[in-house]
């Protein structure tokens, strides 16, 4: 139906018959002759209907907004000072000899060619959301990622095997999303939080290297960069180490950003430990753009006598903390009082903090609320410490080391965000050494850091009952501009270690059995040693487009109630569908739903 896309329309076919499809994106009547402004994939050309063309014209005086059009005509070039450089087509345009009304359109709900579009109005109509070029661009930038990802892997002897989306309800730390057996009434298969098992399976059966691009369902509270369904590029091989892991992964970040963005990546990426990461910017995802680091101060207040700070110093899991913000000292009251409320989401009880106005004039140069409740000689120390500047200011966090890391971490984000501090583009850093076991404290209990199939280190094999707190996993996650793209482990390949694993999580042997039995059965078989991690697919094209959340880069996303406005999914289903299945809901489930 067409001969070029209308980004294939140039100079060089100046003269030539051609015949283009797409959407009138605007009309514009000039005192007899109209303009259209045809759209299509590729982008934009001028088409142009003169009143001598009688068809063609009463067709373009009768075209609207988003008509779909067949156009056909003599390519021409525009007339001097009529050139439009913004469009590759700008200096041609189209004199229609035909216009085709292929299909009519209703007044759209929002204009398509203007931003600050409610993003509800976006959802609920995606099929015109993505129609414009923005959108479009996101989807072709996420094409981009996974052939150029299939490509790497294809060569580095990968193979792409499918694992299951029906499957059995494991733990693995999110909520799963059940469905109900029809042929087996009362169970239920669990939509896969990851392929984990299966491509552990896979290493047991000679596989060697495997990867899937493959959609992950985990029934979590959602935000910006997390969806009920999301995509994963996951990679997995045998006789393996955590090296020979990262120098996979490596090179291949390091050709996509080349290939996608004609960036260039450090060679090699820098590493750091989960503690170091932790000591030094309370977060393990740190943005190495941010130049805002923690200082510790734990040992220095253990002996003052300003009891807020004392006693987080002598909590066994206590931390003080401070946050040096260099010129920060111009920071208004009401913007403290704004930070104070910030680290109040993450548990801090207050924000104390220091102005550092002359450093010549002692605790006189010192402006803070909590300066006549320190030693001069604590005060001076804390400066040495941070390396203060007359014109900074000092924020400190008090309380147990989980609260003071998230607090201050946060802090230092929103700090670099305020005060444009980031500097640099790319910033990958991979975190490594992690904790085994992170506790509980509602349920009292220790669970996964990562997941329960990633081996212990060799020397803490015996940490895992005497001291599971202490006790460091063979895993590490890649971090770009603080955000976490990927991440994985060396899984455990011996039943043994396993079994001290559940243990340590406190899921006993009968347990263990029944959850997990076809994979401890495996184990027994002459199990590989065998490692691997995966990409956030969502994620990554987000960040490598600039997107402000992942719902930009996936076609048809859910809202943060995990509800599609589209379909209008979850829905009801008729009774026959329940009873089929042996579900009965209780009285008043479902009645007071609203569209998600």
């Amino acid at each position: 139906m067409r001969t070029h896309y209308c980004n294939g329309i140039h100079e060089g076919l100046i003269g030539q018959t051609v015949t283009l499809c797409g959407w009138a994106q605007r009309r514009r009547d000039h005192g007899g002759v109209i303009f259209i402004d045809l759209r299509d994939r590729e982008g934009l050309v001028q088409i142009v209907a003169d009143p001598d063309q009688v068809d063609a014209f009463a067709a373009a005086n009768e075209c609207r907004s988003e008509f779909v059009l067949q156009v056909e005509g003599v390519l021409r070039a525009r007339p001097a000072g009529t050139e439009n450089p913004q469009m590759h087509s700008g200096k041609v345009e189209l004199a229609a000899a035909r216009i085709s009304i292929l299909n009519r359109s209703e007044p759209v709900p929002f204009p398509l060619d203007e931003e600050d579009i409610a993003e509800n109005l976006r959802l609920k109509y995606r099929y015109l959301d993505l129609r414009r070029p923005e959108m479009l661009n996101r989807l072709r930038l996420r094409h981009q990622v996974t052939r150029f990802v299939r490509g790497y892997l294809d060569a580095a002897g990968f193979i792409d095997v499918e694992t299951p989306v029906l499957t059995r309800s494991t733990p693995e730390g999110a909520r799963d999303y059940l469905v109900p057996s029809r042929t087996q009434p009362g169970h239920f298969f669990a939509l896969p939080q990851s392929p984990q098992l299966f491509k552990q399976l896979l290493m047991v059966a000679g596989l060697d290297r495997y990867y899937q691009i493959t959609k992950c369902f985990r029934d979590e509270d959602l935000r910006a960069d997390r969806q009920p369904e999301f995509t994963q590029i996951d990679i997995e091989a045998s006789f393996v180490d955590e090296a020979a892991v990262m120098g996979i992964a490596e090179p291949m970040m390091r050709g996509l950003f080349a290939e996608v963005l004609g960036v260039r990546l450090p060679d090699p990426f820098p590493r750091m430990t989960y503690a170091d990461s932790m000591h030094r910017f309370g977060v393990d995802r740190p943005d190495l753009r941010n130049p805002l680091e923690l200082t510790e101060l734990t040992d220095l207040m253990r002996a003052v006598d300003f009891k807020v700070f004392r006693e987080a110093a002598e909590r066994p899991h206590g931390r003080v903390a401070c946050l040096r913000v260099p010129g920060g000292a111009q920071i208004s009251r009401a913007q403290i009082d704004a930070y104070t409320q910030f680290t109040a989401i993450y548990g801090a009880k207050g924000l104390a903090w220091i102005k550092v106005n002359a450093l010549d004039q002692g605790n006189e140069g010192l402006q803070s609320p909590i300066v006549k409740f320190l030693p001069e000689n604590v005060l001076r120390e804390i400066l040495r410490r941070c390396g203060a500047t007359a014109g900074d200011i000092l924020f400190f966090g008090a309380d147990t080391a989980k609260i003071v890391n998230e607090a201050l971490g946060n802090l230092r984000n929103r700090l670099a965000a305020d005060l444009g501090l980031l500097a640099g583009e790319w910033c990958p850093v991979w975190i490594t050494d992690f904790p085994m076991f992170d506790y509980d404290d509602k349920e009292e209990r220790w669970t996964s850091t990562h997941h329960p199939f990633t081996a212990p280190q060799t020397e803490h094999l015996e940490t895992l009952s005497q001291d599971p707190g202490n006790a460091l996993a063979r895993a590490y996650d890649l971090v770009l501009n603080g955000n976490e793209v990927g991440g994985g482990s060396i899984r455990i390949h011996q039943e043994t270690v396993q079994e001290k694993v559940f243990a340590a999580l406190g899921i006993g042997a009968k347990e263990a059995r029944d959850k997990f039995g076809f994979l401890l059965d495996a184990l027994h078989y002459g199990a590989p040693p065998h490692g691997g991690l995966a990409f956030g697919l969502d994620r990554l094209v987000m960040l490598l487009c600039g997107a402000e959340t992942i719902r930009d880069v996936i076609a048809f996303p859910k809202t943060q109630k995990a509800g599609c406005l589209l379909t209008e999914a979850p829905g009801t289903v008729a009774d026959r569908q329940l009873q089929e299945l042996g579900i009965r809901l209780r009285p008043g489930v479902g009645a007071d739903v609203q569209n998600p």
